[in-house]
């Protein structure tokens, strides 16, 4: 999963613009403007509440095209004091879409980092939406001989699933309430998030701030395997030509609070995406651009609405959790 999607000249993340109507796949960002601007009132409130400092660090992990990112700003630009504070920092590794983010935002003079550990020595606020769903995963799955990890191999010159079984240190990883789990039950995990949460929290126990972090995922393993591959908008296989489709894996904010509370910070229950939203104010937003929005225009308006906060859309399956020093 990682040299598929990080590899230096073939992984996908790497080169390609994959976002949007032509790419593979649409984030809540480029649905709707409406989903920014509330990102944006929560960090106006996190910045008030952490004092007003500044300078701060704003830090977005994958901004994309800069498109949430522009919405926040367009939403904080009366929030006396927010902009001349802020120092605009961005975490990505894709070359196209850097260049993308310095044409949108190249008025904020941001800055791109490629470790965390790299943002500046300041209040921090961190903003990741659809970010650690990218990092790769490890899947144990329970079989009649125990449990085994899920492996790549090659035959006839494709990928192909393959087992092998855990050493004794590996077994333990699995949790203790699923180790006499049923045949075919999967445990899945990813190192690779519990590690940058890790990191992230030294960085903020030690510059004072805050973290919003959007994505899909579950509190509670469901013990099926969650990695998926996407292209032009439609699921595919996860061999289905390395370095050229989209791979995530649904991610476990219970690991990732644990992982933040270890390092003394204070994490807030998991809610919704639809709950987050509206209890920012999106619905009295989305009624304040209908007011003088042409018949389409308002009907385009509820529909955004509809995919980012209803149950059955982006509304429950993605979650937000809030992270503070």
């Amino acid at each position: 999963m990682e040299l598929a999607l990080q590899h230096p000249d073939y992984g996908y993340y790497r080169k390609r613009d994959p976002l949007g109507r032509t790419g593979d796949f649409i984030t809540a960002p480029e649905v709707s403007q409406l989903f920014g601007e509330m990102i944006g009132v929560w960090c106006a409130e996190a910045w008030r509440s952490m004092g007003r400092p500044d300078p701060f660090a704003l830090v977005e992990l994958g901004p994309g095209r800069g498109t949430m990112m522009a919405d926040i700003l367009r939403a904080t630009v009366n929030v006396k004091g927010f902009h001349a504070a802020k120092k605009l920092v961005f975490l990505d590794s894709n070359e196209t879409l850097r260049k993308r983010q310095v044409e949108v935002l190249g008025a904020h003079n941001p800055v791109h980092i490629d470790d965390i550990s790299q943002a500046p020595a300041m209040p921090t606020l961190i903003l990741a939406n659809e970010f650690f769903d990218s990092l790769p995963v490890r899947q144990f799955e329970k079989t009649h001989r125990g449990w085994t990890e899920r492996m790549a191999a090659t035959e006839n010159g494709s990928f192909v699933s393959a087992l092998r079984p855990l050493n004794e240190a590996e077994a333990l990883l699995v949790p203790e309430e699923m180790r006499e789990a049923s045949i075919g039950t999967v445990f899945e995990f990813s190192p690779a998030a519990q590690n940058l949460m890790r990191e992230i929290a030294r960085v903020l126990k030690a510059n004072g701030g805050g973290m919003l972090l959007i994505d899909y995922g579950y509190t509670a393993p469901s013990g099926a395997p969650t990695v998926q591959a996407a292209s032009e908008h439609a699921s595919t296989d996860i061999f289905d030509r390395p370095g050229e489709v989209d791979l995530t894996a649904h991610v476990d904010f219970s690991a990732l609070a644990e992982a933040a509370r270890g390092q003394g910070l204070q994490v807030s229950a998991v809610v919704g995406q639809g709950e987050f939203l509206e209890n920012c104010g999106i619905g009295l937003r989305a009624d304040s651009l209908k007011t003088h929005a042409t018949e389409q225009q308002a009907a385009d308006i509820d529909s955004a609405l509809h995919r980012l906060t209803d149950g059955s859309q982006m509304g429950s399956l993605f979650k937000v959790m809030e992270i503070r020093a």
